[in-house]
């Protein structure tokens, strides 16, 4: 054994212990570290559910001299004995209280937690009597500090007992000063509601009053970890991207983080990988915004607004204010709807479609479209590679050519190598000016490469931040395409009664990775070997290490990949006999 190969295999070798002893020693104990940090969480609030106060000064103040979000201060309550509102719509049901009227309880009846139809559907907005709450409220705040406004709180009498696109609900409340506060809440078809708030008075005088809105979530949500996706607060503003993530609150601590846009509109809300909280106050004013994290026995976020101008309401007279909640799916299709139909500056951001949002918004509309005309999302994904294909054709076909006279050409590179073997310098002058008495470019085998990048990065998002592909099957043991490939070969993909669910993600080799290796390993044949000989056994390695780095990888994305590989391979092998032929 040379010592060339040596090196090599050694370096391959401390490579593969180095990525294992990253998963052992680093990645699985912060895994471990955070489910147990979740679990603190969950049993903390569970023993302080009862006598939790769910009070806390919010963000979006306004400027000096406008009050700020109301400070509910009344402690809420584990057993809320209150009538509750029943929700009943097409893709939610759940409930609200009477006391307090916060939105508190949202059920997505289209999405279930597993695969398995039997288990239970999204439970996205929670109780507050829950162990991690989980809600939406929409109030007044005063000029007056006199005036009693609504609080989490007060009891508001109903004139139905049932919230549907067909019977909105209104509630009614009198602070007993003056001031008469009526509040109608509708539904539609898709995840909106919309509330719109009333006030009249029979006050000897004016008075302003500030409508605001707040989504808050108690405690830290188990989230994926991932920097390619957000979770967490996010909003816009100025038509601009604003993302927090939880520990950014922690560190802002009471003070929060202040949004003051100098146009109109904007929206603020609450992301999970597939689920949106997001306030959508009237785009056509202007609005301070805010993200917090309230002090307290647990973590509490907050997102906010507060119209800081207020609403002059005249002695007698009467005002009016609407907003509205979107608390659902991310469906791209729905947001973009929204967008447009209520003015929405940039909602669909609501989405991470990360840095490559020109190419992943488009391939996702390519491919739900082919999931139309196939029923199938593997299909469509198998159908949108060839078109990719067919669209870099020309490109792919320029370099395939050069990659085959570089075959042709590697006897002649051989003798070379022979003869100036011992001369780097005269080797590498007589090897350019083969090529170019040839008029054969050696890179122009990484072209095709190059054009994958950015396509295989955009493919990753739409299947990992899609809803459209959560629990999207596609043949035989492939029941989730945004999930990893379900088998494995330590246990005989399944054959062999045991679990390997110990090992880490990389070393759960199913099948799918495994044929994307062995087709990656097969087109490298077909190209020709790298001058160098210590670069050509490092690409003999690559089939083996990008195995074990698609494991994973959503099954979706190595499906694509194993595909676009023997589409490539019969591409190139057609190039390659032609220009054999001459």
């Amino acid at each position: 054994m040379t010592p060339e190969n040596r090196n090599l295999i050694m370096a391959v070798a401390l490579s593969m212990i180095v990525l294992l002893g990253w998963q052992i020693f680093v990645i699985q104990p912060e895994m471990e570290k955070e489910a147990a940090e979740q679990e603190r969480i969950a049993a903390e609030m569970a023993q302080s559910a009862a006598t939790a106060n769910d009070s806390g000064q919010p963000s979006a103040s306004a400027a000096s001299g406008t009050p700020a979000i109301i400070n509910n201060t009344a402690p809420a309550k584990a057993v809320d004995t209150a009538k509750r509102i029943v929700i009943d719509a097409p893709l939610v049901r759940g409930s609200f209280s009477v006391r307090g009227a916060r939105l508190d309880d949202v059920i997505l009846t289209s999405y279930n937690e597993t695969l398995d139809e039997n288990s239970e559907n999204i439970h996205f907005l929670k109780k507050t009597s829950s162990n991690t709450p989980f809600f939406a409220e929409f109030g007044w705040s005063s000029s007056d500090s006199g005036q009693t406004m609504p609080s989490a709180d007060s009891l508001w009498s109903a004139d139905r007992d049932v919230l549907s696109p067909a019977t909105p609900v209104t509630l009614t409340w009198d602070n007993g000063q003056g001031l008469q506060f009526t509040r109608r809440i509708s539904i539609n078809d898709d995840y909106l509601f919309v509330f719109e708030d009333s006030v009249t008075s029979s006050l000897p005088g004016d008075i302003t009053l500030y409508p605001y809105g707040l989504v808050r979530r108690h405690g830290t949500p188990a989230t994926t970890g991932m920097y390619i996706l957000h979770e967490g607060p996010l909003g816009v503003f100025d038509e601009t991207l604003s993302e927090e993530d939880y520990d950014d609150l922690r560190d802002a601590g009471a003070a929060g983080i202040k949004m003051t846009p100098e146009t109109a509109g904007g929206w603020v809300g609450i992301t999970d990988k597939y689920w949106l909280a997001a306030l959508l106050p009237t785009q056509a004013k202007n609005y301070n915004f805010g993200f917090q994290s309230l002090a307290g026995n647990t973590d509490r976020y907050q997102v906010d607004f507060i119209d800081p101008n207020g609403l002059l309401l005249a002695a007698g007279g009467a005002i009016t204010s609407e907003s509205r909640l979107f608390a659902g799916a991310k469906k791209v299709a729905l947001l973009d709807y929204y967008a447009e139909q209520l003015n929405i500056p940039n909602f669909d951001l609501a989405i991470d479609f990360g840095w490559f949002y020109f190419l992943t918004k488009p391939f996702f509309y390519a491919i739900n479209w082919l999931f139309g005309l196939f029923g199938n999302f593997g299909v469509a994904v198998l159908a949108f590679t060839v078109l990719v294909k067919l669209a870099f054709f020309p490109l792919a076909n320029k370099s395939y050519r050069s990659m085959a006279k570089m075959r042709l050409l590697a006897p002649k590179l051989q003798t070379l190598r022979e003869r100036f073997g011992d001369d780097r310098q005269k080797l590498n002058q007589e090897m350019m000016a083969l090529y170019k008495t040839e008029q054969v470019n050696p890179a122009a085998g990484c072209l095709p490469v190059l054009l994958q990048i950015p396509v295989f990065f955009a493919l990753y998002k739409v299947l990992f931040v899609t809803i459209e592909m959560r629990h999207a099957p596609f043949f035989g043991w492939i029941t989730d395409l945004s999930a990893p490939d379900p088998t494995s070969i330590f246990n005989m993909f399944g054959l062999l009664p045991y679990s390997v669910s110990f090992l880490p993600p990389f070393l759960q080799l199913g099948i799918w990775p495994i044929l994307m290796g062995i087709s990656m390993f097969l087109q490298m044949r077909l190209n020709p070997a790298p001058p160098d000989p210590i670069q050509a056994k490092v690409f003999q390695f690559m089939p083996i290490f990008f195995t074990f780095l698609l494991a994973t990888f959503p099954a979706g994305l190595v499906i694509y990949w194993t595909w676009n590989n023997l589409l490539s391979m019969a591409q190139q092998w057609y190039i390659m006999k032609r220009v054999a032929r001459g």
